[in-house]
């Protein structure tokens, strides 16, 4: 006698429940761990930001601020750069391979208008941001999420020439080199030595030739090398950087880097506690952006900072893991750009901390999500978003669901 079934597996009801699996699958759950370290470190940085600045009012060229401006700026910025994450994520990442080349060329053009006069706006001697009349928008910042978006597209595109230096290597090189150009005549050495670790990364992960590789790291080297030795505003900073606590550099080019020291030293263990900074009453200059970390440091102490160090640390570990998802299931763009966004993450991090903490020569990078800046905070938000886009279809993929 045949089994008999309670129920029928009939050509509608295997319709019915396909569906509501397809849906389910498009219903499921994003890396919320992601999302809360995030949202840690702002709120943290934020923190951190009135701390550093509540005391800014009382020198003349912030006179006419209030002791909460930069908290309150800092907070719109947070509440704005959640809602671009949030347009962000909703983009899908086909539709972000399509828009790469052309996004490329639009910060292009804004990287070129910032260097006209008039346009561009000069703030400490650099011309590095366009005014928004609300906020300036640094158009370097964008530069970085979008030579990821690029570089990945240009290397699934290239993937078969990626062993060649003609058809493969040089035309991002060039590519990279213009941006390099227009980088340093506002100048921002910082952001170029970002976007040329981003640029590479990708390129390695991507199967680039090991020979032209490693010829071209050691090309970019004695360039950056080259740049340092003749400019000598770099070359005195540099060595300033080598003996920090001789008088005259102490007093001169390494005053940051000796203040920030001296605001670790207070720190010890577990720092002289939130709002206690001797080093913030306008000993440290940039408190509130480039050395934010010294401020943690005497603040909360190597507890705070290491704690930091960490949830930075989880972030760019989470992006390579998500990449190595992607890369899995045959999704070559999105697992290039997850980790080509926690290079870029990575990259800055430890760039930052390496100046506060004086392991590398004092430049002008802030601290991801955390140091004060509207267009920072923004560009960093819509990087993760991407990446949390990633793992959100690598999730649908790998439930059978369809994109």
């Amino acid at each position: 006698m045949p089994l008999q079934l309670p129920f029928s597996f009939g050509s509608s009801s295997a319709s019915s429940a396909m569906e509501s699996r397809a849906r389910q699958s498009k219903m499921m759950e994003y890396d919320q761990p992601l999302i809360w370290v995030t949202l840690l470190l702002m709120l943290l940085g934020m923190v951190m930001v009135y701390s550093a600045s509540i005391s800014l009012p009382d020198s003349p060229k912030f006179a006419a601020y209030k002791n909460s401006y930069f908290l309150t700026r800092q907070a719109i910025f947070i509440g704005l750069s959640a809602l671009a994450a949030t347009i962000a994520f909703r983009i899908p990442i086909a539709d972000w391979q399509r828009g790469a080349p052309y996004m490329f060329i639009g910060t292009l053009v804004l990287l070129v208008l910032v260097l006209i006069p008039g346009l561009g706006v000069v703030v400490n001697g650099g011309r590095r941001w366009l005014s928004l009349k609300v906020m300036n928008f640094q158009p370097s910042e964008l530069m970085k999420v979008v030579v990821v978006l690029y570089a990945a597209d240009y290397t699934v595109r290239k993937q078969e020439y990626m062993h060649k230096l003609t058809k493969g290597f040089m035309p991002m090189a060039l590519a990279v080199s213009f941006v390099g150009l227009l980088l340093l005549l506002e100048p921002d050495l910082g952001a170029f030595g970002v976007i040329v670790c981003i640029a590479m990364g990708i390129l390695f992960l991507g199967g680039v030739n090991a020979i032209w590789f490693g010829g071209i790291g050691a090309m970019l080297v004695t360039i950056f090398v080259s740049i340092i030795a003749l400019s000598k505003f770099r070359r005195d900073r540099f060595f300033a950087y080598l003996n920090p606590w001789e008088e005259e550099n102490a007093l001169n080019k390494a005053y940051q880097l000796t203040h920030s020291l001296i605001a670790f030293g207070r720190g010890e263990l577990f720092g002289v506690g939130l709002g206690g900074s001797l080093e913030k009453l306008h000993y440290l200059p940039e408190a509130h952006t480039d050395f934010l970390l010294a401020v943690i440091g005497e603040e909360l102490g190597l507890v705070g900072v290491l704690i930091v160090i960490a949830m930075f640390y989880w972030i760019v570990k989470r992006a390579f893991d998500i990449g190595r998802q992607a890369i899995a299931i045959d999704q070559t763009f999105a697992g290039l750009t997850a980790k080509g966004i926690g290079i870029w993450i990575g990259v800055q991090t430890f760039i930052n901390m390496g100046v506060n903490l004086g392991l590398l020569p004092t430049k002008g990078l802030t601290l991801p999500l955390m140091s004060y800046g509207g267009t920072g905070v923004l560009i960093n938000c819509v990087g993760l978003a991407i990446l949390l886009r990633i793992d959100y279809e690598n999730r649908i993929l790998m439930r059978g669901g369809r994109l």
